[in-house]
């Protein structure tokens, strides 16, 4: 089976697959970017595991249901998007298989069988998949939100690659939402995300690593991620294709009103493998 490549997803806003007019047609480029995504990946993947900015706990968390439920973790929405579902069935036997990589390399992870798809989940999976048959299982983030014990975690879970898992991070590469709507976001975004495409496009894989880890670094770290829980999911995509070459995969200099975002892959497609 060939090794599959990893991304990172800048997920949009709230559930907008599944919404219509002028908020919806804001995201009509990722939408295509996610639709080319399957596109690359030409046969689907046995299963996906999207490890989520929007799950965070001490220590990890991997969903095990057989049919998880919703988490509609957003808020001033129609009504209709509270009683959305995303259908696809969970797996036991990955989130079980995700356990046992994390637990051979000293990280201890919990299975939640309660845990629902997040919107960081269903978001990017409805436009991706939207049969809704593919076996999805997510990872949450430690609130620690360490780069390095997410690299490590993404290093844990690189052999997933090889057996038919698509790993994706989901997050944001700009995720500032008191800044988000006005023009105080405008420039702190741009200059965020020039220095990831560097560090991601642009760095040899020491460098890429080294460079994540000191993120905070970065000009106006904190300006585009206060808080970091939707750059975390990076570290993790980023340490299960470590040495392997970054490609741009979506990019928008008007997300939002004037905010630039991004999604990365990390490793080749299989047809280019």
């Amino acid at each position: 089976m060939a090794r599959l490549p990893t991304y990172f997803i800048s997920h949009g806003g709230g559930p907008w697959p599944y919404l219509d007019g002028p908020f919806r047609r804001m995201f009509d480029q990722l939408e295509q970017s996610l639709v080319d995504i399957r596109r690359e990946l030409a046969d689907a993947p046995r299963a996906v595991l999207v490890i989520t900015g929007h799950w965070e706990e001490r220590g990890f968390a991997i969903s095990s249901a057989e049919r998880p439920g919703m988490v509609y973790d957003y808020s001033g929405f129609p009504p209709h998007t509270y009683q959305i579902k995303y259908q696809a069935p969970g797996s036991p036997e990955l989130a079980e298989r995700v356990r046992q990589l994390l637990a051979a390399g000293g990280l201890v992870a919990r299975l939640d069988p309660e845990r629902g798809y997040d919107h960081g989940t269903f978001s990017i999976m409805k436009p991706l998949y939207p049969e809704e048959t593919i076996p999805l299982v997510q990872l949450s983030i430690d609130l620690s939100y360490d780069p390095e014990l997410h690299l490590q975690l993404g290093r844990l879970l690189a052999p997933l690659r090889e057996e038919g898992v698509l790993i994706i991070g989901s997050g944001l590469s700009y995720h500032n939402l008191s800044e988000m709507r006005g023009e105080a976001g405008f420039e702190p975004s741009r200059r965020f995300d020039a220095w990831l495409q560097e560090t991601l496009l642009g760095s040899t894989a020491d460098v890429r690593t080294e460079r994540l880890v000191r993120w905070e670094q970065a000009p106006c770290a904190r300006a585009a991620h206060p808080q970091e829980d939707h750059l975390i999911p990076l570290m993790a995509v980023v340490g299960a294709a470590e040495h392997e070459p970054a490609a741009l995969v979506y990019h928008q200099k008007d997300f939002s009103g004037g905010i630039t975002a991004s999604s990365f892959r990390f490793g080749e497609t299989p047809a280019a493998a």
